[in-house]
């Protein structure tokens, strides 16, 4: 039996988002290009400048991507701290940003440009403003799988938008309280930060104009990001969110 194409869609799901594979951001200088790797890792080229977030997976995964001027890395796990995919894509211009735990896993080589931020420090690197900001798990103890002050979210200013990087992270009080946050990247996988339901009402306390879930593959498999989008907009459909690529 063959379905008319409407039919085929509401047999499918009418309201299945569609993924993109980049995206563009409009800024006062020009757009940011963002483009998923997988993951945690993605790429941002913004004002001549090429951006690398938590880069994993091995040369091959940027193969289409510029040689990076930054590269910020967010925590130690492997996820996000892939030693041999950063030396094969480093260059000697390339200014490394990391939080200390990461800085003291780096070989000594990778050392030249590196700059180490702790949450709530800030540097101004080629033109863009990064501010170092908390990001781990609820409740804080010992056990926790990424404590308080280890690992870095970032907030960037590129021109006149401000992107926030959640890193791994549940709902915390400083994700809560951020302002004015143009462009949001919000992790959402269980056990390891939050689920939809956190990430949403977290979203829907700061309110970003734009959020890109990422980071969403956990133990139980890929969370429902279409969900997410629903559950956000339901409240707030000035929230604008969009869905790109990971897996």
């Amino acid at each position: 039996m063959k379905f008319p194409l409407l039919a085929f869609l509401l047999f499918f799901g009418i309201n299945a988002y569609a993924q993109l594979s980049d995206d563009k951001i409009s800024t006062n200088k020009g757009p940011l290009i963002i483009q998923p790797i997988q993951h945690a890792s993605f790429v941002m080229n913004w004002n001549g400048k090429t951006i690398y977030v938590d880069p994993t997976g091995g040369p091959a995964a940027f193969k289409n991507s510029n040689k990076p001027d930054l590269i910020f890395l967010t925590d130690i796990h492997g996820d996000h701290y892939d030693l041999k995919t950063l030396q094969a894509v480093i260059t000697p211009q390339t200014t490394l940003i990391a939080p200390l735990a990461v800085a003291n896993l780096l070989p000594q080589s990778l050392k030249t440009n590196l700059v180490i931020l702790n949450n709530g420090q800030k540097s101004k690197i080629s033109k863009i403003t990064a501010t170092a900001v908390p990001m781990y798990n609820l409740p804080e103890d010992a056990s926790s799988r990424h404590i308080k002050g280890r690992g870095n979210g970032y907030v960037l200013k590129t021109g006149n938008k401000k992107i926030y990087i959640s890193g791994d992270t549940e709902d915390i009080s400083e994700m809560r309280s951020l302002k004015d946050i143009d462009v949001a990247f919000v992790c959402m996988n269980l056990p390891y930060t939050m689920d939809i339901k956190q990430a949403s009402e977290a979203v829907l306390d700061f309110k970003p104009k734009v959020v890109y879930p990422y980071h969403y593959r956990g133990q139980g498999g890929l969370s429902d990001i279409n969900k997410f989008k629903e559950i956000v907009n339901l409240t707030n459909s000035k929230i604008e969110v969009r869905l790109l690529k990971w897996y």
